[in-house]
């Protein structure tokens, strides 16, 4: 056999391994940051696309939140992120991108800034977690490649973060995300329920900060497409302020003219329907960058 056509073999060789065993990505799940903020270390997870090791180059980034009880490993054990993500991006279905997945579990479980002022996650999270990201990985500053999803509690969470901040998300996926806040008068029993001892003033407060649909209907003309908006709730989710919510946050929505996709489809409140839908999240985000 001559040199060139060894050559060609191997080249054959090689691009036949490469199509049965594509690249895989990395999944790190115990990594911890120190926080000023909340006074403790907290814990996140990432995901490294499968050439980040080899390339050299700098990636977009998706946030991705978990529900209540979870913490930040949630969505790689039960939400097969890492295969659903190698899988999307091998076949060019996705664009490559890391995945970090923060812990918001304890010692205060959730994801928000509590009305005295006494623990502040929401402030970690814009403050001193996006930054300290950004500087240990290789990622692509800005907006246009920073998005955030998250399911149930971290979707409701990635709803209000994109409110509060839609200068630092050009892309927000909220799945089976609910509203806390369907009529002032639940919204006064709720918070007060959790938070007795506020006073008015500090209850109107917290109350307007976290009023999804009174953010919504807050929105300037001019930042009504500053933000992509892909919301998934499930058809059977047996949650009253899930189902009823989201349908409420797409119809005022619809109603301040904001640009969004709202899809309702076949599951419950659980992770067959989330991971049913997180390659739909993943393609969503991909396509909004083209």
């Amino acid at each position: 056999m001559t040199m060139k056509r060894k050559a060609m073999s191997i080249f054959f060789l090689l691009g036949t391994f490469v199509a049965l065993y594509p690249q895989q990505g990395q999944v790190y799940d115990n990594l911890s940051m120190e926080s000023k903020i909340l006074k403790t270390k907290k814990k996140y997870a990432v995901y490294l696309p499968p050439d980040y090791q080899t390339s050299g180059r700098s990636y977009p980034v998706l946030y991705l939140l978990h529900g209540g009880g979870g913490n930040q490993t949630t969505w790689i054990q039960n939400g097969n992120v890492k295969q659903i993500a190698d899988e999307y991006i091998n076949s060019g279905k996705a664009l490559p991108m890391l995945i970090v997945m923060p812990d918001a579990s304890s010692p205060v479980r959730g994801w928000w800034n509590d009305p005295k002022g006494e623990w502040r996650f929401e402030d970690f999270f814009f403050e001193e977690f996006i930054p300290y990201i950004e500087k240990t990985y290789r990622i692509r500053t800005g907006r246009r490649y920073r998005y955030i999803a998250g399911l149930s509690g971290g979707g409701k969470a990635s709803l209000t973060y994109a409110l509060h901040h839609p200068e630092m998300f050009s892309v927000c996926c909220p799945l089976s995300p609910g509203i806390p806040f369907r009529t002032p008068e639940i919204a006064k029993i709720e918070i007060k329920q959790r938070f007795p001892d506020l006073s008015e003033k500090e209850y109107q407060a917290y109350y307007e900060k976290y009023n999804i649909i009174g953010l919504i209907n807050q929105i300037p003309e001019n930042k009504k497409n500053a933000v992509r908006w892909y919301i998934e709730t499930g058809d059977d989710d047996p949650l009253k302020q899930v189902y009823e919510g989201d349908c409420l946050v797409h119809i005022a929505m619809r109603k301040a003219g904001i640009p969004h996709e709202f899809r309702v489809s076949d599951g419950e409140h659980n992770w067959l329907f989330w991971r049913a839908a997180f390659p739909r999240v993943l393609a969503f985000i991909s396509f909004s960058q083209l």
